[in-house]
């Protein structure tokens, strides 16, 4: 309320000066310098005066301007002897960035200290250091980190000489200063060629590096900008580099030139990094295949019309990528010119910092950039092939995922040869990615180790919780349909009709997933062809959807039953309307998924080590499958809540209290609030949700049966009937047990007979 009474004050100000008020001065009372306002300079209006003496709407343009000038200051250093007074200094710096000290100091770790320019009390401040000590560098770190601090012209060459002249090992504050030179180059209006070579001498100095100082280094965000600016900086010199008509590059023992003038191709490499400058209208040339064999590797240009199973099928193949014919001239219609290839043998620039790594490469890194293209969304799918260099050792494990400079995903990325026979005979997986950046093959951790076989455990005890808890489901959901059909009593009742609607879906849905959750069945459908891998997920996903439609059905019935209770009446034929509400909605975001989608229910088993059924995957899952269901979960929690609450409220008595219970199960299972477990599992929550998911959802059936079944007294007495034959005149008194309300409740009117 204050900022908005001053923001009034000023504007009255304003409009009472006229068109052409009169300047404001650093002295004017009424309105305070924009630099005052630092702190709050992302609102949107806060009128203030800014460093020309005008009026401005915010703060936000002063609080980003202006420079800190440069300092000399003291830092205490520990040494051999104790502590140390030493002379640093801060060379002018932009507001909000940091500069690095003349003389190198690090912290604990190893990484060095910086200092921010800021503002402070209205004025552009150098950050303390006070209370800082500084660990002593050695001599090599010190050489590149004045590099860095002076940004010479020849920088590079300078590094690139300091780097190879020495035997050391490079620190975490090496690769941290190396990332700074690297920023510092690409900031840098023009682009010169010539240290391109220099550049690849000192990223394979790096990729050399332990993989301790690297993930040290990573925490800084070293190796991360170190990567993106090297790729920037190559990616933006492909014109330059693919018109020379000669070599401008030095070959040495760490760096060898290439050039294949007449083909379009240029390639340049050391002893773990290939970089090929490739433009396919020379010659046609759209990828790179690369081999091992023995001690020397070689490669090859792919083209145009070249197949995806005659590469993959030729020996010795450790990488390759190509762009198809059709792909390219979609590309070409929305401005790609050249491309760019990097493979990577090791994946040392590519550090996660948690501290439990999921996966991890287990090929080349092959990166993929085509410069001019705006987007990197891909019009059609891109091959690029990879060696599992484990592939004898874990079978039927991994697949293909991408790097987003924070970690390793599979989103958007198809993986073949993986969780099928052939993988165990074909190293080479083939894989397909609609979108651009830096691709391998990776490998759980828990897999790659030898003799740890936890997660194949856990996933053989879920499988024999569900296939055991589906067949007693089928078996109960069989006993209902029985007990319908022999008793007319039974099936004449309103709340069954609604009950056989439910248990004919659930039948259904667990019945498909049981037959096809057979292995060799799967198999079939991820060899067969899409539309056939579509029309199963698509049947898959709509019967699910019917079993929660039906399920909100019956709590909103049960909501009238036991809360509303007074004035309810259903319309006449409010069972067929519900059944045609229950059995045809769900098409709607069934064939939203189909005709929007359609690829969606391809099986992508990425990081998966057992088939996957054909079911829909990333929007197609969230959108047409998680979302619906988990709305209707959610309410159909809390109308279970709101249930046990008001039964409790109104009825509450010693006596009943097991019975209240035995209402809170049965709507806990006939509701699906078992799913929760199952939306927890799906955002990972954690392991125990989906044993618990698997120990109810799957048991559904069952527990329906032994509710309306086995504890209801009337059909109790009707099979014992049946089955002694007895002649005697049953009982025709309605025991009121809790199934039978609940029962009853379905419909609210059980006891007539309701045609639909």
């Amino acid at each position: 309320m204050l900022l908005f009474l001053w923001w009034i004050a000023g504007y009255i100000i304003l409009v009472s000066g006229g068109t052409n008020p009169p300047p404001y001065g650093l002295d004017q009372p009424n309105v305070a310098r924009c630099l005052d306002y630092c702190h709050l300079k992302n609102l949107r209006f806060l009128l203030c005066v800014d460093a020309d003496g005008q009026l401005s709407h915010n703060p936000y343009k002063d609080c980003n301007r202006g420079f800190c000038k440069a300092e000399d200051f003291e830092l205490e250093y520990e040494t051999e002897e104790g502590k140390e007074k030493r002379i640093n200094r801060v060379e002018k710096t932009r507001v909000g960035q940091k500069a690095n000290l003349r003389d190198l100091c690090l912290n604990e770790r190893g990484i060095p200290i910086r200092r921010r320019c800021q503002i402070r009390n209205g004025n552009r401040v150098w950050q303390s250091l006070d209370h800082v000590t500084c660990r002593s560098a050695p001599e090599l770190s010190s050489s590149i980190n004045l590099l860095a601090v002076k940004s010479p012209p020849d920088m590079i060459s300078q590094l690139s000489n300091l780097l190879t002249q020495t035997q050391e090992k490079l620190a975490a504050a090496d690769v941290f200063s190396i990332s700074e030179i690297f920023d510092s180059l690409v900031k840098k209006p023009e682009r010169n060629a010539a240290v391109v070579g220099d550049l690849m001498k000192i990223c394979q100095k790096v990729m050399t590096t332990d993989n301790e100082t690297l993930r040290v280094s990573a925490d800084a965000n070293a190796t991360n900008a170190l990567l993106s600016n090297f790729e920037d900086y190559l990616d933006e010199l492909s014109p330059t580099i693919l018109k020379l008509n000669s070599t401008i590059f030095a070959n040495s023992t760490e760096f060898t030139f290439h050039p294949f003038f007449d083909m379009g191709v240029i390639v340049l490499k050391t002893s773990e990094l290939r970089v090929f400058f490739v433009d396919p209208e020379v010659r046609n040339v759209s990828g790179i295949v690369n081999f091992s064999g023995g001690n020397t590797s070689h490669f090859e240009m792919l083209h145009l019309s070249d197949n995806e199973e005659d590469i993959r099928s030729m020996e010795n193949l450790e990488s390759a990528v190509f762009i198809p014919e059709k792909l390219w001239s979609q590309l070409k219609k929305k401005g790609a010119s050249y491309l760019v290839f990097k493979v990577y043998t090791r994946d040392a620039l590519f550090v996660e910092t948690e501290e439990e790594v999921k996966r991890r490469p287990t090929s080349n890194v092959i990166s993929i950039t085509i410069p001019g293209l705006n987007d990197n969304k891909l019009p059609g799918k891109l091959p690029f092939f990879l060696r599992n260099a484990k592939a004898n050792e874990t079978q039927f494990e991994g697949g293909c995922g991408y790097w987003n400079y924070e970690t390793w995903l599979s989103d958007g990325i198809s993986t073949c040869g993986v969780g099928s026979l052939e993988a165990s005979s074909h190293p080479v997986i083939l894989c397909h990615a609609d979108h651009l950046t830096q691709f391998t093959f990776l490998l759980g951790v828990s897999k790659m180790q030898a003799g740890v076989d936890t997660n194949e455990d856990d996933d053989h005890s879920l499988d024999v919780i569900t296939n055991v808890g589906l067949t007693l489901s089928l078996l109960g959901l069989l006993m209902i349909f029985i007990t319908a059909a022999v008793f007319k009593s039974f099936r004449t009742l309103a709340s069954t009709k609604i009950l056989l609607n439910l248990c004919a879906a659930l039948g259904l849905q667990l019945l498909f997933f049981l037959i096809l959750s057979q292995s060799h069945l799967l198999e079939q459908l991820e060899q067969s062809e899409s539309e056939r891998c579509t029309l199963v997920g698509a049947v898959m996903q709509y019967l699910l959807l019917v079993v929660f439609s039906w399920m909100f059905i019956i709590g909103f019935l049960q909501y009238q039953r036991y809360v509303r209770v007074i004035g309810v009446n259903h319309p006449r034929h409010y069972i067929l309307m519900s059944a045609v509400a229950a059995w045809s909605l769900p098409l709607i975001p069934t064939l939203l998924v189909v005709f929007l989608e359609p690829g969606s229910y391809r099986p992508n088993n990425s990081s998966m080590d057992y088939p996957i059924l054909c079911y829909p995957s990333g929007y197609g899952l969230s959108l047409g499958v998680i979302l619906p269901i988990g709305v209707i979960t959610v309410a159909n929690a809390i109308l279970v809540g709101y249930i046990s609450w008001s039964v409790y409220t109104a009825l509450f008595k010693r006596d009943l209290i097991f019975k209240q219970l035995g209402l809170f199960v049965l709507l806990f299972f006939l509701l699906g609030i078992t799913w929760i477990f199952g939306l927890c599992t799906y955002f990972d929550f954690g392991r125990i949700f989906a044993y618990l998911f698997c120990l109810t959802a799957t048991l559904q059936g069952f527990v329906l049966f032994l509710y309306f079944i086995v504890f209801n007294k009337e059909n109790q007495r009707a099979w014992l009937g049946l089955c002694c034959n007895s002649s005697k005149k049953r009982n025709q008194e309605t025991i009121q047990m809790p199934t039978d309300s609940i029962l009853q409740g379905l419909s609210h009117s059980s006891t007539n007979s309701t045609s639909i």
